[in-house]
């Protein structure tokens, strides 16, 4: 593995059971460097964990991240018991420190956290058959109706404003006029494209300004891939990557879900003829979230899906934008110009969605009259 530090020492300073086998880079995200590590047990069976190397420069006080994720998996773990289900696949667990912490930082400032491997499930990066959209949809609001109850004033923000869309276009515009890299002009297009659609990033937070729209904890990174499938059953078992779980909307969630969910091709497909929303995909993840979340949202709430879902693709077409102009500096790239074909792609997103606004608004409709909303 191409890293800074030794992870032989880095999986001795936390209370893992077993012989330590190997350990190889896991997953997609970002952010956040990931790991699944190897141990075997004296019976010779094989178990795993994740292990993190958190970004400190995107979540500046990794004792404020963790804090947020103990709180909050120990409450969902509670509620999960309290329902009869199993808190072992349906929340992480975090692994401590020799020391009991929640996290280690080691001698050159690296910070490490570790969870136990969810075991017969896994996360895709597209979904395979509209089921997994419908289990998506109720397990993103089941996720917010166990923490319907947790104290949002607990919470510590871990990415401010991360979610919100005036002062991401404000960045926009600097990085615009900056233009340190000198890319601007061989993007006039995209930037035309987010221009004209300014009026748009002010529409939610003007709502809950006016108290028109409730302040809920939500999880406000609800990508596809954040959900572990159970592998027999279909179902959404588990929300994980907890990192921005903050006070914020549960359009948030919804919008970002279909942004990701119900996606026609990955977000950095660069065949754009393949880039659009499929309608069957966004009703069916509409109709799990209603069913287990609908009864809690208000009648702005429900109006607002749709918006909620090309508000948020088009901030993070934006924030893709953003970084390529700024150098790329934040999201992680593997090739040139990749940051580039992330925002096209979804700025193609946006437009199709555009084109079918009124079909998600008659889906929606349905959906909640099918539930007696």
């Amino acid at each position: 593995m191409n890293v800074n530090y030794d992870v032989n020492e880095i999986i001795k300073q936390f209370n893992f059971s077993g012989s330590f086998i190997k350990a190889e880079p896991y997953g997609f995200g970002h952010i956040n460097s990931t790991f699944c590590v190897y141990f075997k047990n004296e019976d010779c069976s094989i178990h795993r964990y994740i292990l993190q190397r958190i970004n400190t420069n995107v979540f500046k006080s990794p004792e404020d991240l963790m804090e947020n994720i103990e709180n909050v998996t120990a409450h969902l773990k509670m509620k999960i018991m309290a329902s009869g289900g199993d808190p072992n696949r349906e929340t992480l667990i975090i692994v401590t420190t020799k020391d009991g912490k929640s996290f280690y930082r080691s001698e050159t400032g690296d910070c490490f956290r570790a969870y136990v491997f969810i075991e017969n499930a896994r996360t895709y990066q597209l979904a395979k058959n509209p089921k997994h959209l419908y289990n998506f949809g109720k397990a993103v609001g089941r996720f917010q109706q166990l923490l319907s109850d947790f104290p949002v004033e607990k919470l510590h923000e871990t990415i401010p404003d991360f979610h919100n869309t005036v002062k991401r276009y404000e960045t926009f515009l600097k990085s615009v006029e900056k233009d340190v890299k000198g890319r601007a002009i061989e993007v006039k297009d995209e930037i035309k494209f987010v221009m004209d659609r300014a009026d748009d990033t002010k529409v939610l937070l003007n709502l809950l300004k006016e108290n028109k729209l409730p302040l809920r904890v939500t999880h406000n990174d609800t990508k596809f891939n954040n959900v572990m499938i159970d592998d027999i059953t279909g179902e959404g078992i588990c929300i994980i990557d907890l990192d921005t779980v903050m006070p914020g909307l549960s359009l948030y969630d919804f919008g970002d879900s279909i942004r990701s969910g119900a996606a026609t091709a990955e977000e950095d497909d660069t065949d754009l003829s393949k880039v659009g929303i499929s309608l069957e995909l966004f009703e069916e993840f509409t109709r799990g979230f209603i069913e287990t979340a609908g009864k809690s949202l208000t009648e702005m709430e429900i109006k607002l899906l749709p918006f909620s879902a090309k508000l948020l693709t088009f901030e993070c077409g934006m924030r893709f934008l953003t970084d390529y102009l700024d150098g790329d500096v934040y999201f992680k790239i593997h090739r040139e110009k990749h940051n580039l074909e992330r925002a096209r792609n979804q700025f193609k997103m946006v437009a199709d969605i555009e084109t079918k606004f009124k079909q998600m608004e008659d889906i929606v409709g349905k959906v909640c009259q099918s539930y007696g909303l």
